[in-house]
């Protein structure tokens, strides 16, 4: 399947895209409300809810906003480099789970429910304490590929 023809279909499919799909299909964060799907042997990510994927994108903006000292980014580029946008969601996830749950989690086991949390918890999701958040957005590191061997 040609690159365009995939991406037709993807749109077509996943109308209501998850916002942390890089970080679920890196089984670093999971979410009860995201539903995975094939196409042509590769896999996407869409969300169940659509109150629950503005939740989302709202606090992947606060995240950058935050973030922009942390991941040595400027404004003006809109799309994140993998690396960087998988230390965003995975980085933000934990340090927001750890204010929530008050745990050190591996992963976020529930995107959508810790977020729902932190607006019971804060009120609003830009009331969150950024700084701490902030700490575990530089701290992640995302894995190295592996070397094939020859």
């Amino acid at each position: 399947m040609d690159q365009d023809a995939f991406r037709q279909t993807y749109h077509e499919v996943n109308q209501v895209f998850c916002a942390f799909e890089k970080s679920i299909l890196t089984n670093e964060c999971r979410c009860s409300r995201a539903e995975r799907f094939c196409i042509a042997e590769r896999e996407g990510v869409q969300c169940g809810s659509e109150s629950s994927q503005a939740r989302c994108l709202r606090w992947l903006e606060l995240l950058r906003e935050q973030a922009r000292f942390a991941l040595r980014t400027e404004e003006e580029r809109r799309l994140l480099p993998h690396g960087k946008a998988i230390r965003l969601q995975v980085g933000g996830m934990r340090g927001l789970a750890g204010l929530v749950v008050g745990a050190d989690a591996d992963t976020a086991d529930d995107i959508d429910g810790t977020l729902a949390r932190a607006e019971q918890q804060f009120g609003s999701l830009s009331a969150v304490p950024f700084d701490e958040v902030m700490r575990e957005v530089a701290a992640f590191q995302v894995r190295k590929r592996s070397r094939r061997r020859r």
